[in-house]
Parts: C-alpha cells; structure tokens; sequence
C-alpha cells in the first residue's frame, strides 16, 4: 500500500512527462495484414453487395434483402480513390483485419479527366478505380462516393456556362476550392448541370471486372451530391464579389421569388421596412441580394431571441427563398441519379449552416435527399499540419456529450444518420478518447448507422503520430485510432451495446420556419471544421439517450428534458438509459462500459476500481483507454473462451515537447512513434486458470505468457511495451 501511495505522491509531483515518459515506448508494427488474434476480415460479410442495395428503412439502413447493417468505415481521397494495383490490395487487406467494412472515397474527381472535359474521367482513372472496387467488394468493404467537393471547371465548360472565366479564376482562402462551382452551384444551373453530368458518366461507367455498371452495383453504398456546401455557407459571398454573372442570376431569381410574394417593391418596403432594401435594389430591376450567409443569419436568429423580438421579415423571407433554392438542386440530381437505375442512398451533403430558422432549413433540404449525415473535428488549434503552437488541452470527457458527439444533435427521428469525417485531431494528447467515445455512445447507444474517420491514407500504420508523406493532423492510421478498432469494431457488429430509447426530441414545423417560430433555443460555434452544438436541449441528452428531432406536420413547442432520474449531480455522474454506459464528467472525466460481451474504461479514472460483472480492473495511468471483449462473435466475457485486451494513452513523437502547463506545443518531434504504457490491476471474477498472452503489434501472440490462478493479475505496460493482449481459459 505504501509503494502504492508512493506511486501516486510521483504522478503527482512529476506529472505524466516525469516519470510515465522515461518508459514510453517504441511502436513498430510490421504491418502485416494476416489475421492474427485480433484480425476480422472473417467478421465482414463478403462479398459487398451480396444482400443487394443498402436502403432507408425509417431511421436505419437496411440491405434489399432486410439484412441490417451499421458501417464503421474510414476515408481516402484523391488519388488514393485509385491506387495502383500494389497499393489497393494492401489498403483491402490492411482495412479488413482491423474490421473496416465502408470506405467514403473522398473528392477524387478533379484530376484525371479525358482530354479538356470535367465531366469524363480518363481510362488510367478507370483502370485503376475499377481494380480497387473489386478488391474492396471482395472483402467485404462497401464504398461511397464523395466525389465532388467544388467541381473544377475545364475548357469544355466554356461555351456551357453563364460566365466560364468568372468560374475559372474565383479564388478561396482554400486553395483547393478555387477555380470550382463551390457555393455557386446551390442556385446557377448551369453549374449544377455539370456536376450532375459528371456523377451519371460515372453511373453509367461499367466496371468490367464486376460487369456491372456503377448504377447497378449494390457494393455502391451512398452517393453525396456535394462535400461541405450548402447555399447558406458564407464562403458563397466571397464568391458573387468574383462573380458578378452569377450574383446577377442570383438576384433576379431572388426579385422574382419577392415578385410572386409582394408584387410591387411598395408592399415589399411595407413589409421589410425602408431600411432593410439597400438603395438601388428593387424587384422591378431585379437586383434584390438575399445575403446568403449563415452568420448573419444566425447572429439575427439569436439577437432576436436574447431581445425578446421577432426575426426581421426581410431575413426569413432571404433564407426561405435560398432553402428553395437548395431544395431544387437536391431534386434535380436526384432525379438524374435514380433515372440512371441506382437504388442505393444519397446525401445530400454534410455542412451545417449556422444556427436556429437557416440550420433547420438545411437540415430540412438535407433529409429530403435522403441520410442526413455530418462532419465534426475536436481537438488542436495548429491548423492542418502538425506544427509548433497554440494546444486545445480539454478532453471531451469534460463535458458530457460534447465535442464530436455534439453533432448527434441533428440526428432526425426517421433518418440514419452518418458522421462521414470525424477525429480528434493533434496536438491534443487525450486523442485517444474520441474513437471509442464515437464507437461506444454514437454507433452504439445513439444507434447511428455510419462513421468514417478522416482520413486512412495508406496501407498500414503511420510512422509517426501525423500522417505519412504530408504531415496531416487528421490521420486515422495511428495505433490510438485505427488500433483500437479490433475490440470496437466487434462491440459494434456484434451489436453489444443496447440502442437507447428517445429522451429529447426538439420539434421542427418547416413551414413556420418562414414566419422565425423554431419552438426551441439553440446555439451552435463553429471555428472552421470544428463544432459545438447546444441549447435547451443539451448534449448531456447525448449521453443518457437518443436525441433526436422531428420534422412535424404542425407547430409543436419542445419540452426541455427532465434527466434527473439518470444524473447524479453529487458525483457528477450521467448514466444511460441502458446502464451499460455511464460518463463521468467534470475533473477527472471517465467513461465506463459494462455489457456481457465487453467492458470499457476511457479516461482519468484516478485508479480508482471500476468494477463489472465479469471483473474488476484498476487503471494505474492518469489517462488511459482499455477495452475487454469477447473475441468470437456468439460468445459473452462468461463464456468466451478468449477476450481480447486493448490498452492506450497517450502518443508522442520522438523529441516531441511541450511546454510545462501542456496549453504550447514546443517542438513536432519525428518518427518513431512512442508510446505510454498502460499499467492496470485486473481481477477475475470467472474461475479458473487463465493465461495472459502478450501479443505483438500487429496482433500476433508472442512467447511471453502468465498463468492466472488466483484471479488477479498487475500488468505494467513498460514491461510489455504492447497494446494487445489475450487472456484465454481451457473450456
């Protein structure tokens, strides 16, 4: 006891970067993508497509044939959508043992076009993309398109568009965006004819090692009309500065939309007020802008609200006609993609507009298309690239629900419901807490039916802790991402976690939308990628139940949500609906997971004893994450003849330094990656001997074992420098 108190007396005075980073170890995997202990390509249900087209069936997705599936998937993109024959097989093989059946092929189409076209791809694109397909289906991986993110106009367009060079030379702050139908194609037909001319080619592409067309291959999982774009996005306004032609269309389609309301510019003035239409714009000239922009819109939503006023009509009347807008686009490619003969799901897309009447009304055009899917990121303030900087040092266990779970909060009663680009990004050091957070209370307890961590961007693990090549903070190849999904992703095909019943439900009449009645406060920050979301309904909802809203036939006012029954305000404890999940949060946040088949233990649990049906466990390192689960797909922990041990921390590079208080990044370090040990007591309540096997880094059990036999075992993971382990019994 008094080596234990010792123990403590050092984290505390010498903290993580004392004692715990003179053991850190090397992570050196060899990527070898043969089964192993923890492999699960025998878990995917191969071939892709088998059970015909995935459907929406209310809020779920389903196969033709009734089978039900979640996808738990990753993201490529651009020429990584298609590889070279070497490359491809290792990303089928690499993602099928560790269980990724979904891949979001990821804005791929702005290279690789057939002479001066936009609109056809090249047969080197084909060759290669048609491979990749085929060796994905075979696996068992589905494969959905996200192929347009700003289509980049080319020669061929010229004679096609309203104003071909205004298009050609618009420049973003994103570079990539630039000389791209980004934002504008929301309303200019023209624009949204080429993308959709695109996406049919491509449909009606035959891949001849399947023999099938696109349109008619059920390994085709979803089609999304656009990445990260929607009419209310403030970029569109840097946009019509540049392009004059298309903001001239926009505001003649907007004079005429106010001409079949008011009539006259005199009723619209009584209306709107003198002040709220500029000098010079009228319906009779047809000049009125509609100020596409959703911090405006959200700004005047939320200043009416704290000032006890109505939304001024001249807004909602902008950002009814701009949903309308919207949802004509969404019909017209829908329409060209069904008439193609794919039966498969769309998205419309995956940006948020915003907060309050311009969000629901996105969010209304988005369920429209079809799945309502997000993006959300959590974590460092350096940018793309990992650098020296400003650190985000919070945890998202601090506040229930928060962070990239927030996003749940626009999860719709009868609609699956993706996040198709997520992760916790670098330089924050609890990244490890953001995969099985999304495993665990989004797939699980939220019931959600797709993730796609961004990004996967080659056949193994990474070097370092950013990715490979270009340094990306968004990499999903790491040991704290990827690694842990041999245990989450049987949590999640096996279905351990419970679905949980509906808690809150905010209400939303889209045709009130029009006169500003929501029924309900809210507030959503965005800094670039990264969301929070909040309001009457909070995101503690989130880690009690399901959250979701309903798009009703007539205005009903939402109910705040009573969780007393499940809050233990004194501990700061939330527990679920289910009781397999609670969330301790506040100082020394931790989850924990308690079902038949698997446990969980995620955070800063203070080694304090968790204990479970099947065992106890005390994690002796400040901040950890160690799942336990059975490693057959019918069995429990009770009657499993081998669970699998994963075990996490943190991850630095080498020569990685940041400042004392954590809050600077000092120094980026480089390859190799090292590694926190995780030290933990673990107590069996099953009987019987039992043997702890070390398994190397790329799963496979090496030489080193000890028998169990009185049921308690310390592991100190500076000895095994591992992350997986079995523990297996004679049965």
């Amino acid at each position: 006891m008094k080596s234990y108190i010792l123990l403590l007396l050092l984290l505390t005075a010498c903290g993580v970067r004392g004692l715990y980073a003179q053991n850190w170890f090397v992570f050196q995997p060899k990527n070898d993508f043969r089964a192993g202990e923890i492999g699960l390509a025998h878990w995917l249900d191969a071939p892709a497509g088998k059970h015909g087209f995935v459907q929406m069936k209310a809020d779920k997705l389903v196969f033709e044939d009734g089978t039900p599936v979640q996808f738990w998937g990753v993201n490529i993109g651009n020429e990584g959508c298609y590889p070279e024959k070497e490359k491809a097989d290792g990303l089928a093989n690499y993602w099928a043992k560790y269980g990724i059946n979904a891949v979001r092929l990821h804005k791929f189409t702005w290279d690789e076009h057939k002479g001066d076209s936009s609109t056809v791809m090249n047969a080197l694109f084909w060759q290669r993309f048609d491979y990749f397909q085929q060796q994905l289906r075979q696996k068992g991986i589905y494969s959905g398109w996200s192929h347009i993110y700003g289509h980049r106009v080319r020669e061929a367009d010229r004679q096609r568009l309203l104003n071909y060079d205004e298009v050609k030379n618009l420049k973003y702050p994103w570079a990539h965006l630039s000389g791209s139908t980004s934002a504008l194609v929301n309303f200019a037909p023209d624009l949204q004819d080429l993308s959709i001319e695109l996406t049919v080619n491509m449909l009606n592409h035959r891949n001849p090692l399947t023999g099938k067309k696109y349109a008619d291959d059920p390994a085709l999982s979803f089609i999304e009309l656009q990445n990260e774009d929607n009419i209310y996005w403030s970029a569109i306004g840097e946009a019509l500065k540049q392009a004059p032609t298309y903001r001239k269309l926009l505001c003649a389609q907007f004079a005429d939309w106010l001409k079949n309301k008011y009539q006259t510019d005199e009723n619209l003035v009584k209306v709107w007020g003198q002040n709220n239409l500029p000098k010079g714009e009228s319906i009779a000239t047809k000049n009125v802008f509609p100020n596409p922009n959703h911090g405006l819109f959200g700004w005047e939503y939320e200043t009416a609200f704290k000032e006890k006023r109505a939304i001024n009509t001249h807004i909602l009347d902008k950002m009814t006609f701009l949903f309308e807008q919207q949802t004509q686009f969404y019909a017209r490619f829908t329409k060209a993609i069904r008439a193609t003969g794919y039966r498969g799901t769309i998205v419309g897309s995956c940006w948020q507009a915003g907060s309050g009447i311009a969000h629901y009304y996105n969010l209304y055009a988005d369920y429209q298309a079809g799945i309502i899917d997000r993006h959300n990121y959590f974590g460092g303030d350096v940018g793309h690239n990992l650098q020296p900087g400003k650190v985000n040092k919070q945890s998202m266990l601090e506040v229930a629900g928060s962070g990239l779970l927030s996003s749940g909060l626009q999860q719709v009663a009868d609609r699956p419901f993706a996040l198709s680009e997520w992760i916790n990004t670098l330089p924050n050091e609890w990244i490890a807490e953001g995969t099985p957070l999304i495993a665990l209370y989004g797939m699980g307890l939220q019931g959600w039916d797709a993730s796609y961590q961004f990004a996967s961007n080659k056949a193994g693990f990474s070097k370092g802790l950013a990715s490979d090549g270009w340094g990306g903070v968004y990499n999903a190849d790491s040991p704290l991402q990827i690694g842990l999904y041999p245990a989450l992703a049987r949590i999640i095909y096996r279905r351990d976690i419970k679905e949980a019943t509906v808690v809150s439900t905010r209400n939303v009449h889209v045709p009130s939308l029009a006169d500003g009645k929501l029924g309900f406060q809210e507030k959503v920050s965005q800094q670039f990628d990264i969301k929070e979301f909040d309001g009457d309904i909070s995101t503690k909802n989130l880690a009690v139940g399901r959250t979701v809203v309903a798009f009703t036939e007539t205005f009903e006012k939402t109910e705040k949500t009573d969780l007393s029954k499940f809050h233990n305000a004194a501990t700061q404890t939330l527990t679920a609906t289910t009781n397999q999940l609670k969330w301790k949060y506040g100082k020394q946040p931790f989850v924990t997971l308690d079902t038949p088949q698997s446990n969980a233990v995620i955070g800063f649990t203070e080694a304090k004893k968790q204990d479970f049906e099947e065992l106890s466990i005390t994690v002796e390192t400040p901040f950890a994450v160690v799942l336990i689960t059975a490693l057959e797909k019918d069995k429990t922990l009770k009657t499993s003849k081998k669970w699998l041990i994963t075990t996490v921390a943190r991850a630095r590079n080498t020569g990685m330094k940041y400042n004392d208080d954590g809050t600077q990044l000092l120094e980026k370090g480089q390859a190799p990656l090292l590694l926190e040990p995780v030290n933990f007591m673990l107590h069996l309540k099953r009987k019987g001997e039992a043997i702890l096997t070390i398994l190397d880094h790329d799963g496979f059990p090496t030489t080193q074992q000890q028998t169990i036999d009185n049921q308690t075992i310390r592991i100190d993971g500076s000895q095994t420098k591992t992350l997986y382990y079995t523990l297996s019994w004679e049965i």
